[in-house]
């Protein structure tokens, strides 16, 4: 009986590990081009995937990365994805890209985590001062100052962002360890979720004022955010 517990006990640890170094999954073919058309696909990680076949170099094209985008906004940054949303034969390869564009003088990409995904980034202009939290109880902020041919890593899921401390627009380019990394902005998380969190909540959470919360979620909620 003893033994009949200890493989249990095995099993599951196994299990458990198997969750704990998960990641986007390795193929077991060439690629596996993303459609929609659920009638004659096999779906794969989220994905139906056409015949092999019938694949063609636009399943694995973009164009327009080397176009600046417009910053005009209240945080004064625009990202631009290239995931498997924007290239199907993305899926199963579990890498994707983006561009990161910032205004001058203060350009933010927020504090945010990708649940899914390490992210590295380069800078290709301008200087961005850069950060990461670790996880609690520490809780420590490691930052850095980076310049044209700087790279930097931020570790899966930990809370990060880019600042642009230059007197001009900068841009800089991430590349991330999933087709699908996913974003999580964690102002628009707390403040603007849909339905917004109880005042209440976040009244203790963050030790504010009710007005403030109230404030806050008024200034972070748009619909489908």
């Amino acid at each position: 009986m003893k033994g009949a517990h200890f493989l249990l006990a095995i099993s599951l640890l196994a299990l458990a590990s198997s969750f704990a170094y998960a990641s986007d999954p390795s193929p077991l073919q060439d690629f596996c081009v993303a459609i929609n058309d659920t009638k004659d696909g096999v779906f794969v990680n989220g994905k139906f995937c056409k015949d092999p076949k019938l694949a063609k170099a636009e399943d694995f094209f973009f164009s327009g990365l080397n176009i600046p985008r417009n910053t005009s906004n209240p945080v004064g940054s625009t990202v631009t994805p290239v995931n498997v949303a924007q290239i199907l034969g993305l899926n199963t390869l579990g890498v994707s890209l983006a561009r990161l564009d910032f205004a001058p003088d203060g350009g933010l990409n927020p504090p945010h985590t990708h649940p899914r995904a390490t992210e590295i980034l380069v800078v290709v202009e301008g200087t961005l001062y850069v950060g990461f939290v670790t996880s609690n109880p520490d809780n420590r902020l490691i930052t850095k100052v980076l310049y044209p041919g700087d790279v930097f890593v931020f570790p899966v899921g930990l809370i990060h962002f880019q600042f642009n401390v230059g007197k001009t627009s900068a841009v800089a380019f991430a590349a991330f360890s999933s087709q699908n990394p996913g974003v999580i902005t964690i102002a628009n998380a707390v403040f603007g979720s849909n339905p917004p969190i109880n005042p209440d909540v976040l009244v203790k959470a963050f030790q504010l004022d009710k007005n403030v919360v109230k404030n806050l979620q008024s200034k972070f909620w748009w619909p489908n955010n």
